[in-house]
């Protein structure tokens, strides 16, 4: 498996948080701006009638050295277990994705302003795609209790 692909951000995150903290993200506003090179505001039409926004983004900022590959404890605790990179949110990632569904506050031209978005100030927005009920999950939705632990302070 050796395929390549190039991505180009469609804009990038303004404000909002300036370092990767862990926790208390819930309360982060910032503004998503779109690269006004390649859009115009038409591409966010409609978007003011959705609550959130999934974005996908780029963690741009952490070095190769730190890329995981295999299983690591979260966050670092030993008293949680020893689970694989894709079994975790971590940025550490092999593509260096991020992903995370945020409430849209205003669409403001080529801006979008949210509340929620773990990613930080000057971060590449590689997608957006609106929140639909119908493509959330269906059926019982389960996780380990480390999982639901980690989350407990993160918003």
């Amino acid at each position: 498996m050796s395929e390549t692909f190039v991505l180009t951000p469609v804009g990038h995150v303004r404000g909002g948080r300036g370092e990767a903290l862990d926790d208390d993200w819930g309360a982060s506003r910032a503004r998503i701006e779109l690269d006004p090179a390649v859009f115009t505001p038409d591409a966010l039409a409609g978007l003011e009638d959705f609550s959130h926004l999934e974005v996908i983004f780029a963690f741009d900022r952490v070095p190769d050295e730190k890329i995981e590959f295999c299983a690591r404890h979260p966050r670092g605790r030993k008293d949680w277990p020893l689970v694989g990179i894709f079994a975790q949110r971590g940025k550490n990632r092999p593509n260096r994705l991020g992903l995370c569904a945020c409430q849209i506050l205003r669409v403001d031209g080529l801006a979008i302003e949210v509340e929620g978005l773990d990613a930080i100030d000057g971060t590449p927005v590689l997608d957006l795609k609106p929140v639909m009920t119908g493509f959330l999950p269906r059926g019982e939705v389960h996780e380990p209790a480390w999982a639901r632990e980690i989350m407990d302070r993160y918003w």
